[in-house]
């Protein structure tokens, strides 16, 4: 991790509206770092993160929050997940052609859905529908804030060579400023940030963007958090899936390998169980039925 993979929330004094900004860098590296993704799809998968990130900020409680969209385009699956405490880790799968390599997201994830799960470590989770309607990640996430909030969100989301960032804008109910005051401070802030170009967002340090953007009415600034690359993977969880495939299944793989290589989709973490491994699966998945009278 570098001091680059922060994560920094801000508020505007005398309004209701509120901000973050986020940088990725080492820990945008270890997620693509597991495939070799074409050049479009690492800015997605950039993107998705920063999004992933910048929502995440709303978890109150210990979980994770997930952004996935499924589609018959190019793009079958587009996976990023982002825990309370700023964990991140993201996957694709894509069939692209070099014909596609410049196309909309629509035309790259086709006709499909993408949905926004938070899922707390206890309780129930929830999942959100995000509307395919815009050309851009952000537009799309834009549209779902309007949807479920029904807060007025905006979002400039940048990734490339390796790097990705965000920045969001959110106008909360009005508490601190009457509604009239609470529209001129968010279209005046909007404004400003529609300044910001890629090349900004991407390779400035947080504190100046934020400076270029909002020195004439600076917000007040949290400490920034840091992020970093995280996978949940593990060598009992591919046990598990194993065991999932029954008797018949491990038996005949046993016969036929000897042993079964598994890799995570997130990280490339290969986890190798050998025969003796196998063998032991197996006589396990033998058990419950040699246990019955």
């Amino acid at each position: 991790m570098t001091q680059r993979d922060v994560r920094q929330r801000f508020l505007f004094t005398d309004s209701d509206i509120r901000g973050e900004i986020v940088r990725l860098d080492a820990s945008m590296a270890q997620a693509l770092a597991a495939r070799n993704y074409p050049a479009l799809i690492q800015e997605l998968l950039g993107e998705a993160l920063a999004a992933v990130t910048l929502l995440a900020g709303t978890l109150k409680f210990e979980g994770r929050l997930s952004l996935q969209a499924q589609g018959n385009g190019p793009v079958s699956l587009l996976l990023a997940e982002c825990t309370h405490d700023h964990q991140v880790r993201a996957l694709a799968r894509a069939d692209l052609p070099a014909t596609e390599l410049a196309a909309p997201l629509p035309a790259l994830l086709g006709e499909g859905v993408m949905v926004v799960t938070i899922r707390p470590e206890q309780g129930r989770q929830y999942q959100g529908l995000v509307p395919m309607e815009a050309d851009t990640l952000a537009g799309c996430l834009e549209g779902y804030f309007m949807q479920s909030e029904q807060l007025p969100t905006r979002l400039w989301l940048a990734a490339g060579n390796g790097h990705a960032a965000g920045l969001l804008l959110q106008a909360l109910p009005a508490r601190t400023a009457d509604a009239e005051s609470n529209q001129r401070t968010w279209e005046h802030v909007t404004t400003l940030a529609d300044t910001l170009t890629i090349e900004e967002l991407l390779d400035l340090p947080v504190e100046t963007v934020l400076h270029r953007l909002f020195h004439e009415t600076p917000p007040m600034v949290q400490p920034a958090e840091a992020v970093r690359f995280g996978c949940t993977c593990s060598r009992e969880k591919v046990r598990q899936t194993l065991l999932s495939l029954g008797r018949e299944e491990l038996a005949s793989l046993l016969a036929e390998r000897g042993e079964a290589r598994v890799n995570c989709d997130f990280c490339g973490n290969e986890e190798l169980f050998d025969a003796v491994d196998l063998a032991q699966l197996v006589h396990q998945a033998d058990a419950p039925a040699s246990d019955t009278p």
